[in-house]
């Protein structure tokens, strides 16, 4: 007897999954716009956080690069979207008398718009390349450092990117810049100034912040706690926060993210509520015939979601695909950085097809409640 139940449930099954292809075969445009709509979403979710996340990863990496342990500046003075050049470079000198300290070096981290960039802003670092060289374990791999005057030095990928030339200018603050070197690895900004030639083109004798470097052994806490004491009332960060918390420390970047995820259900589900809807409509007549050959309610809506459901897993095979192709077109082109996490491409793959078959309810219970006998005598 259970056997027979289960041999009758498997051809039942069968026939279903052969209703929910046929009936997406046969209206093939139509299916393939709900496909579009859910991978529209995917698409979405995917490309756009993997892009923050490689840019946040990138600029983590660079922050890494440094061999400083510790970032000393006023509040407010490392807000990514910021310039504030706040914190007297006397503590440079003053910070050395801290146990623990073994050298510091003044920086200038600026942000200015500037219409030839990418993303319309050009972030600019000023300090003096020997003892910040030598602290980070910086070189210069082509050309040589710059000089207090007009020069710049900028990072490989900054060059090969602009497709620059030592001696080629570059206008920074309204005036022209000559390329003097290239160095590597990448650490902070691309483009790096000499602290002199940045603090007379801001007219500041400040800087933005002070790297500390501590003598091996030291404890960064230990430090750190010296240091607030000594002086209190400045902001005390640690490089290996700066990397870690690189996500985080962009305003509004985790905002952005929810409503690209909203957008995203939003979406998947419009596109497949207004398709079905229109589809059921459309086919009132097939099944009011399915209806008065006995099929029941919860199997039409059954069908109804099955049909969503495919659709569901097609849009978001085909979403991820474009999402993968579009990055590495992007990245080739105009070297962005994407990296997909496992968290967010979950995300996307529920949303997708949780969005479908949410989308598809309201037109499945339609069609589960069309009357056979009012439908034949009409149609």
């Amino acid at each position: 007897m259970r056997r027979a139940s289960a041999r009758i449930a498997l051809r039942d099954g069968d026939r279903m999954v052969e209703l929910v292809l046929s009936n997406l075969r046969t209206r093939p445009f139509r299916t393939v716009i709900s496909i579009v709509g859910v991978a529209l979403g995917v698409i979405l979710i995917a490309l756009f956080t993997g892009l923050a996340r490689g840019m946040t990863d990138d600029m983590a990496k660079r922050a890494s690069n440094w061999k400083a342990e510790i970032v000393f500046t006023r509040p407010g003075g490392m807000a990514i979207t910021g310039s504030n050049a706040n914190v007297s470079t006397r503590y440079a000198e003053v910070l050395l008398d801290i146990e623990g300290v073994k050298s510091t070096v003044p920086v200038i981290r600026y942000i200015t718009p500037a219409s030839g960039e990418r993303w319309g802003i050009m972030q600019l670092d000023g300090l003096d390349w020997k003892p910040f060289a030598e602290m980070n374990g910086m070189e210069i791999v082509e050309g040589r450092p710059m000089n207090d005057g007009r020069e710049v030095i900028l990072d490989e990928r900054r060059m090969r990117e602009m497709k620059y030339k030592l001696g080629d200018k570059i206008q920074i603050f309204d005036r022209d810049y000559a390329i003097a070197g290239v160095f590597s690895p990448p650490s902070g900004a691309r483009i790096k100034l000499s602290l002199k030639s940045m603090q007379e083109a801001l007219e500041t004798d400040k800087c933005t912040f002070i790297l500390v470097k501590l003598k091996d052994g030291a404890d960064p806490a230990a430090v750190a706690k010296r240091i607030d004491a000594k002086y209190p009332g400045n902001t005390i960060n640690f490089t290996r926060d700066l990397i870690i918390d690189a996500e985080e420390r962009i305003p509004g970047l985790q905002t952005f993210l929810r409503v690209l995820v909203g957008l995203g259900a939003f979406v998947s589900t419009i596109f497949v509520l207004l398709s079905m809807y229109t589809t059921i409509t459309e086919r009132r007549k097939e099944i009011g015939i399915l209806k008065s050959l006995g099929a029941s309610k919860p199997f039409v809506i059954r069908v109804i979601e099955g049909e969503a459901f495919v659709i569901g897993m097609l849009g978001v095979l085909s979403g991820l695909a474009v999402s993968f192709g579009a990055s590495l077109l992007i990245e080739t082109l105009y070297s962005l950085p994407f990296r997909f996490s496992a968290f967010w491409i979950i995300t996307a793959i529920i949303i997708a097809i949780a969005g479908s078959l949410i989308g598809a309810l309201y037109p499945a219970w339609r069609a589960s409640n069309i009357d056979p006998v009012e439908v034949m005598l009409n149609e």
